[in-house]
């Protein structure tokens, strides 16, 4: 294992643990996607990026519908487009439950992914899907704030060429904006379907 991959494992397994913590304290058992959050977790919050129409938006624009938020990048060779396609077959799975419903896209390579970029990109996965870019100060606010690990890696070879490392969790927020479960990307659709399912009010 490579020291960046090390590093993103260990990263990987502090947000977990966090995250189960805060299912812990809050109902006095481990939640990782089959039961709601309770209370109020540090995970989520204000933000103000820019969708891939070119509009800018901040989280208010969500408020009264669920959000299903994930993290990646459009270069991103495997875990991203992998966890889109699931998000994308588990609330195709769930229909009409899954109306009021919002996929969200974050990249983490605001540099290379242009709003135009992410259009292009999104259009292969769910027609609501939502792509949010931004600088590089507010992509890291945003990641911040959703406790999203993720480091740009050089290839040693090809300087100008790079690989993002990050973390990979699908956070689904309530229609107040505020956490109510996190739910692990190795999912598959059914279990994700059925997490979604419990979470939506």
């Amino acid at each position: 294992m490579t020291r960046t991959n090390l590093g993103l494992v260990i990263a990987g397994l502090l947000i977990g643990a966090g995250l189960g913590a805060v299912a812990f304290l809050s109902t006095g058992q481990p939640n990782y996607g089959q039961t709601q959050v309770s209370g109020v977790a540090s995970v989520g919050g204000p933000f103000s990026l820019v969708d891939q129409t070119g509009k800018r938006v901040t989280e208010k624009d969500f408020l009264g519908r669920d959000m299903l938020v994930f993290f990646g990048y459009t270069n991103c060779p495997d875990v991203c487009p992998a966890g889109l396609q699931v998000m994308t077959a588990a609330l195709e799975k769930l229909g009409n439950r899954a109306d009021n419903v919002v996929p969200v896209f974050i990249t983490l390579d605001p540099g290379h992914d242009t709003p135009e970029m992410l259009a292009t990109y999104i259009a292969s996965f769910h027609p609501r899907l939502v792509g949010l870019t931004g600088t590089e100060s507010e992509i890291s606010a945003v990641a911040k704030a959703y406790r999203v690990y993720y480091q740009k890696v050089a290839d040693e070879k090809h300087p100008e060429r790079y690989t993002v490392d990050h973390s990979a969790i699908f956070y689904f927020m309530g229609k107040d904006g505020k956490l109510r479960t996190p739910i692990p990307h190795t999912t598959d659709v059914a279990e994700l379907a059925a997490s979604i399912d419990k979470a939506i009010e």
